[in-house]
């Protein structure tokens, strides 16, 4: 098994467990995206696999993205970097689930809107807060809508609201939600009865389901105009350096 320094991968039985493992917070560097993605394509080429969990160490999935590295010249490599990352689970030949403990915001939560099926406990919430900072979600304009419709997507990614568990179970982010000590009994019944099935049949399943949405055409759209036109103005470039210098953002609105 590859060494990586910032998730773990463990493969055993038909079942592949992908780890968020940078905590607290399992913030999404551009190091620790690639990670992510040579993972899935080492989990994705084992034969006899039948699904893939991802899931976190720390208190948070993951609070998203470094902004950090998503200033200057770092944020074109973050995008197409974070985009690579989501094509990677989108493309997956198996059915990917996520399991939430936590925060799963940004970045965080584009990541879980990439998976077939989304469980999380009651204590995690859920959101899309780039607006407060200056700039939108490229992913998830592109996720969202399939999920839960064109006008609640506005008000995600207009708002910036963060939404509990239930929330998101009703918005249809989340399939079930579960009392945080009845979450691994609850979730491994569901694991173990998908484990137990076909893997060919697994693999054409989920390719139909994902049948319906090019998203390497469409996000390559967003890259344009997120790189070449929102991340040139100085609103977006003010919110990036308050965000980083923990202070509110002096909107000019140009």
């Amino acid at each position: 098994m590859t060494h990586h320094e910032h998730i773990r991968l463990e493969i055993a039985d038909g079942r592949a467990v992908l780890t968020l493992d940078r905590p607290p917070l399992n913030v999404l560097n551009i190091a620790m995206m690639r990670e992510m993605t040579e993972a899935l394509g080492e989990a994705g080429a084992v034969g006899d696999l039948r699904l893939l969990v991802l899931r976190s160490r720390g208190k948070a999935f993951s609070a998203g993205v470094d902004v950090g590295e998503h200033v200057g010249d770092l944020a074109k490599t973050m995008i197409e970097t974070f985009d690579g990352l989501l094509a990677a689970l989108l493309d997956f030949p198996l059915p990917t689930v996520a399991l939430v403990d936590g925060a799963a915001l940004g970045g965080g939560c584009e990541v879980v809107l990439a998976c077939d099926l989304v469980y999380a406990t009651e204590r995690s919430k859920f959101g899309q807060p780039e607006v407060k900072v200056g700039v939108y979600p490229p992913p998830a304009t592109v996720l969202l809508p399939p999920l839960v419709g064109r006008r609640r997507t506005a008000e995600i990614v207009l708002t910036g609201e963060v939404y509990s568990a239930a929330e998101a179970r009703d918005l249809g982010i989340v399939n079930r939600v579960y009392p945080a000590e009845e979450f691994e009994t609850g979730t491994e019944r569901i694991l173990g009865s998908i484990q137990a099935l076909s893997g060919s049949v697994l693999r054409m399943t989920v390719e139909r389901l994902r049948s319906g949405g090019p998203f390497r055409e469409e996000m390559a759209a967003v890259e344009e105009h997120y790189l070449t036109r929102l991340m040139r103005t100085k609103d977006a470039a003010e919110g990036l350096a308050a965000f980083l210098e923990k202070r509110a953002p002096r909107w000019t609105h140009e």
